[in-house]
C-alpha cells in the first residue's frame, strides 16, 4: 500500500482509470486520495476547507454512515466525530487557531519592515537586522527578516551585473602569465 501511495503521488490523474479497474476503486475515491496526497506533498498539512466540512456535515444529516462518508470524502472517521463534537459545542466547524504563543516580533517586524526595505533596498539581511534593532530596540534574526520579507512579497534585491572582466589572452597554451 505504501508503494501504491508513493506511486500515486507521482502519477498523473489519467493513470487513475487503470487503478480504478485494477483495485476496484471508484474514480471519485481515487480523485479524493490523489488530492489528499498532493496536499501533503506540496504544501504540508493544512486544515480541511470549510466547503469540505460542510459537505461532510450535510452527508451526516442525510443519514449516511460515518464509514461511508469517510470513504467518500477521504477523511477519517475521527475527523467526522471531531466535526460533530465541535458543531455541538460551538455551533460551527471553523478551523481552530494554530496552538502556541503569539509572535511578539512578527507583527512589529511586518508593520515596519516595508518602510525600511524601501529606504535601504541594497542592505543585506544582516544590515536590516542591525537597522531594525537600532530603530525599534528589538533584536531579530536574519531568518525573521527573510520570513517577513516573504510575507510582504518583497524579493531580494539583485544588483545589476557588471560587465565581465576581460581576460588577457595567453600567448602560449598552458602558460600562467602572458608572454612578454
Amino acid at each position: 500500500m505504501v508503494l501504491l501511495l508513493g506511486w500515486l503521488s507521482l502519477a498523473s490523474f489519467s493513470s487513475f482509470f487503470f487503478l480504478s479497474a485494477a483495485f476496484r476503486l471508484s474514480v471519485h475515491t481515487l480523485r479524493a486520495v490523489y488530492k489528499r496526497i498532493e496536499l501533503c506533498y506540496t504544501v504540508g498539512m493544512k486544515a480541511y476547507s470549510q466547503d469540505l466540512r460542510q459537505r461532510v456535515l450535510r452527508a451526516v444529516d442525510a443519514g449516511q454512515t460515518q464509514a461511508e462518508i469517510a470513504k467518500t470524502f477521504a477523511v477519517s472517521v475521527a475527523t467526522i466525530k471531531r466535526y460533530l463534537k465541535q458543531l455541538r459545542e460551538t455551533g460551527h466547524v471553523q478551523p481552530k487557531a494554530i496552538p502556541g504563543r503569539p509572535a511578539k516580533k512578527g507583527a512589529v517586524l511586518q508593520a515596519h519592515l516595508r518602510a525600511q526595505l524601501e529606504a535601504h533596498p541594497d542592505a543585506t539581511r544582516e544590515e536590516h537586522c542591525q537597522l531594525f534593532q537600532a530603530a525599534y530596540g528589538i533584536e531579530v534574526s536574519t531568518a525573521s527578516i527573510s520570513r517577513a520579507r516573504a510575507v510582504l512579497g518583497w524579493t531580494r534585491k539583485k544588483r545589476p551585473s557588471l560587465p565581465a572582466n576581460r581576460i588577457k589572452r595567453l600567448e602560449r597554451p598552458g602558460a600562467s602569465k602572458p608572454a612578454g
